[in-house]
């Protein structure tokens, strides 16, 4: 690691900045992990689309569908596909404690910046805010990296901002992913963000939470590459021109991406959300591959409907 224990905070605070990417994971026509593409594609995102870092192995990347030795190999791959130029955070969430500390654990020795664990199913909901606190307080408790929570709606509850604002007390708690309505996430940013860094999914909501919330960190979903190719880096550019001050032509830029997001968005079909991010990547020229099963692939229908929007959409490739 690059920083004891103590000094999580101070260090994330540092360095997590910027655009972090959920990565998908490609799969081959077999069914396994296609490694050299997602080196191909982490090369891409952070070399050509200037992506400051990636989370690894999360609800984009499948991780449901992986066995222990997949997720731990995914991790081992993305710290050597990044090298110098971005971060990584590993997403080591489980409903089983040990998994979780087995892979944070591993997560810490392979050279990972930062992990992230979702809130736990909860089966029972008596004292559900002492349950979580205590589940978070024993992964802290078992290592020394940096941890990033993580609270949507999956779980079958949202964490408040008061219970966020109790973890963020936690020595090496540094960060949240917080799937929740912008009230909320605006509540925990003035209860807590002297200590952990806030952040949301919202592609859409970045801009103003860099500027009206001051938020430094856009942590993550997939659309730092598949709203952007190496010649239109529209987002790239909002986000430095809105921590430059530069808020109007940061506001122009990224009222400009509309038709792109449009495209993206309402050429999804339901219930298709991996196979669809994944084909739209493939028309990028990435590495996309198969999902694996439960999950279900595109009609050829919604493909020629997805390949129709995609080339109309503006996006310079």
């Amino acid at each position: 690691m690059k920083y004891a224990k103590k000094d999580a905070k101070a260090y994330a605070r540092q360095n997590m900045r910027g655009i972090w990417a959920a990565a998908l994971m490609p799969f081959t026509s077999t069914l396994s992990i296609d490694e050299d593409g997602f080196r191909d594609n982490i090369r891409h995102w952070t070399q050509d689309l200037k992506i400051d870092g990636l989370f690894i192995a999360g609800k984009q990347g499948e991780f449901f569908s992986m066995s222990l030795d997949e997720r731990k190999r995914a991790f081992k791959l993305a710290v050597d596909a990044v090298g110098p130029n971005a971060s990584t955070i590993m997403s080591c969430s489980d409903q089983n404690m040990d998994v979780v500390i087995e892979l944070a654990r591993h997560a810490q020795e392979v050279g990972a910046d930062y992990i992230v664990v979702h809130a736990p199913t909860l089966h029972f909901f008596k004292a559900q805010d002492e349950t979580v606190y205590n589940y978070y307080r024993t992964i802290a408790d078992s290592v020394d990296i940096g941890i990033a929570l993580w609270s949507h709606p999956d779980s079958g509850y949202l964490m408040s901002p008061q219970l966020c604002n109790r973890l963020a007390d936690i020595e090496n708690v540094v960060a949240i992913k917080y799937s929740v309505a912008r009230p909320m996430y605006a509540e925990l940013t003035r209860l807590a963000g002297d200590r952990i860094l806030v952040s949301t999914a919202s592609e859409e909501e970045w801009l103003d939470n860099i500027l009206e919330l001051g938020w430094q960190l856009y942590l993550c979903s997939s659309p730092p590459y598949l709203l952007q190719t190496a010649n239109d880096l529209r987002m790239r550019e909002y986000t430095d021109l809105a921590f430059a001050g530069d808020a109007d032509k940061a506001r122009a830029i990224r009222d400009s991406l509309r038709p792109v997001r449009d495209a993206l968005r309402n050429t999804r079909p339901p219930e298709k959300p991996h196979a669809h991010q994944k084909y739209w990547q493939e028309l990028l020229g990435q590495v996309g591959g198969r999902v694996r099963p439960p999950l279900l692939e595109l009609t050829d229908q919604e493909k020629a409907i997805t390949r129709a929007a995609f080339e109309a959409c503006g996006l310079k490739l």
